[in-house]
């Protein structure tokens, strides 16, 4: 199961997502998230993680020079948009920046998976959608029995509101290419336990738990 930890602010979250065996650090460079890392901390926890892991830059409906830049100076492998970006920004973004794109749904009904359709990007990320259009980070689960309706072969992370209680069910139901995990594995916004991880892992099957 491929791992991405989001939302990572400190480089001693970084180290033990890596150590448990992590796909990926996710790093919130919107502004408006309570889990935003400013850029320079990000680059510094890039360099001692480069090569060891995938690393993830979040944006939410941010200028396409914007995205460009901070995927230069942090050394990011993946942008993920989680916003209102459509099919071709998407592509602009992969294009202009060389990084593998993930687009992130908001899921409340099988529309929701059917508009995602729309994306070719390399990765989709299935968010739990909210009546106020909240982008992400809610910290609660959506219907993950919908994933059976869904038509597109792009592998896919599942996201929202998963930790180590619920992880085991969600990958047997929903069968994703990975899981995506903030708010579950926190203290408080942006700091993670290294308990909490560790849970996560072993229950999430990853071999690596123990380092």
């Amino acid at each position: 199961m491929n791992i991405k930890i989001c939302g990572i602010t400190r480089l001693e979250d970084a180290e033990k997502a890596v150590e448990l065996g992590a796909w990926a650090l996710g790093f919130l460079l919107w502004p408006e998230s309570k889990r935003y890392v400013d850029p320079g901390v990000a680059a510094g926890i890039a360099r001692v993680m480069r090569r060891k892991v995938e690393l993830v830059g979040v944006f939410v409906n941010q200028p396409l020079d914007d995205i460009a830049a901070l995927v230069d100076a942090i050394g990011l492998t993946y942008v993920q948009l989680h916003g209102d970006e459509g099919p071709s920004f998407c592509a602009a973004v992969s294009q202009r920046t060389g990084a593998k794109v993930i687009k992130a749904g908001r899921i409340i009904h099988a529309y929701d998976l059917r508009e995602m359709d729309r994306y070719h990007t390399d990765l989709h990320l299935l968010d739990t959608g909210t009546a106020d259009g909240t982008y992400g980070g809610t910290g609660k689960t959506w219907d993950w029995s919908l994933v059976a309706r869904r038509k597109s072969k792009i592998p896919f992370l599942l996201a929202g509101g998963l930790n180590p209680d619920n992880v085991a069910a969600a990958i047997a139901e929903a069968n994703p290419w990975g899981i995506d995990v903030s708010s579950g594995v926190e203290y408080t916004p942006g700091v993670k336990s290294a308990k909490k991880l560790e849970a996560l892992f072993e229950a999430a099957g990853v071999v690596n738990v123990g380092g």
